[in-house]
């Protein structure tokens, strides 16, 4: 590790520390690369010295964040499971509030999720008032290619990269409309992408109509949806609450900016 000198030398005029910085860059790319990447390939892809990048990762295998397989290649550690989880269950929270307002202006329940590999899965929900609506309790996954917001989550990568995902595991049938066949998917998140929504057919469970949009610019893919029983979740519905849907989008993505730029 690096000792008091060299972090106080690396210390930035704004107040951040540089060692700090280059070691959450490293696990970014390591999560960007979707799997382990070589010293070498680290120190290319960050431009830093190889030294420094091996020190950095050592530092990084001791405290359990990354994982150094008998190939000598990193991959991340199972330590950041634990973050990971207790941070989307806090973000869950956080954004609680811009889901009860939009329960508010659509009068159905609002859902909260994320992509996390070729799953989704649930981080908060606020219940429609109507006596018939959806539950579905914070932590759930679902697979992706049968709700409404993990369409609208995969129609936001690029083409090739969500039929990677598609091609990870099966495409089962939960209902009668249930899209099975991944090029019969592959074409309809391209109208997603140009509608900017995505539609839950009863896909999941027969009777449940689902709308769901992308937040933009989010540093995680996340997503936010409206569902409730197919008879009130109509077209001329659809007319009101997509656009609901996409206003708290962008107010959650302003959020989560301003949140990482305090």
């Amino acid at each position: 590790m690096e000792n008091v000198s060299d972090l106080g030398q690396e210390s930035r005029p704004a107040g951040g520390v540089q060692s700090i910085e280059r070691a959450f860059d490293l696990l970014e790319m390591l999560a960007d690369a979707g799997g382990a990447m070589g010293l070498s390939e680290l120190a290319t892809a960050s431009s830093l010295p190889l030294p420094t990048v091996h020190r950095l990762m050592r530092t990084l295998v001791n405290r359990g964040y990354v994982r150094q397989e008998a190939s000598r290649r990193y991959t991340l550690g199972s330590r950041l499971i634990r973050l990971g989880e207790i941070s989307s269950r806090m973000l869950g929270t956080s954004l609680r509030p811009f889901l009860a307002q939009l329960v508010r202006a659509t009068g159905e329940t609002a859902n909260l999720a994320l992509l996390d590999g070729d799953e989704v899965v649930y981080l908060a929900q606020v219940p429609s008032p109507h006596q018939m609506r959806m539950f579905t309790e914070p932590g759930r996954r679902v697979r992706t290619h049968a709700t409404a917001v993990g369409k609208a989550l995969l129609a936001q990568l690029p083409p090739a990269e969500a039929r990677a995902l598609l091609g990870t595991g099966e495409m089962p049938a939960f209902t009668p409309t249930t899209i099975t066949d991944p090029e019969l998917l592959m074409a309809h998140l391209e109208v997603i992408r140009q509608q900017g929504y995505a539609v839950d057919e009863g896909e999941q469970e027969i009777g449940v109509r689902c709308f769901a949009v992308a937040v933009p610019d989010a540093p995680a893919a996340l997503a936010v949806s409206s569902s409730g029983p197919a008879g009130r979740m109509t077209d001329d519905a659809a007319a009101r609450i997509v656009p609901a849907l996409t206003g708290i989008a962008a107010e959650i993505s302003k959020t989560i900016a301003a949140e990482g730029a305090a």
